[in-house]
């Protein structure tokens, strides 16, 4: 059995906090806003997980109103998100995300958000892929104002 799942996140970019993308930190003169580290592309990452064995969303587990979520690494988030998926039977089959940034750019990151995600997923990096894109200065994105992602799963039974 097979099962499917899409995330997507979106955070507004701001002065004095780090640039966390996949578990990495990227040099930046802004960072993401958020309850936890904000890293966009792993809450896209967890929730497309999470959609695809119908348990909800990431705010669902791990309330922004919860103090002990507060500034938790979104890596240790994906991380209790993989104990669930094989508590229910499931491991990654692949994984496919996109980060949409216009600033920085991201190609020389990207490995190292693919190995960090396939580490903590307890998968190979072969089935993990991160893409980047910008808007051409279109919308929020363009603007610099925020950074999004998208993700899509497929799980498989372990």
């Amino acid at each position: 059995m097979i099962r499917i799942g899409h995330g997507y996140d979106v955070h507004q970019l701001v002065p004095e906090r780090a640039l966390i993308l996949g578990g990495v930190t990227i040099p930046h003169s802004h960072g993401l806003l958020g309850h936890s580290d904000a890293d966009v592309l792993l809450h896209a990452v967890c929730d497309a997980i999470l959609g695809a064995m119908a348990l909800g969303d990431l705010g669902r587990h791990f309330p922004d109103t919860a103090a002990h979520f507060k500034d938790i690494a979104s890596t240790e988030l994906l991380r209790r998100v993989i104990s669930l998926t094989h508590l229910n039977g499931y491991t990654i089959g692949n994984l496919d995300a996109t980060i949409i940034a216009q600033k920085p750019r991201l190609a020389d990151h990207i490995p190292a958000m693919v190995s960090t995600i396939a580490s903590v997923c307890q998968c190979s990096s072969g089935h993990i892929n991160v893409k980047a894109t910008t808007t051409e200065k279109l919308g929020f994105t363009g603007r610099q104002e925020g950074i999004s992602a998208h993700a899509v799963v497929l799980l498989t039974q372990a």
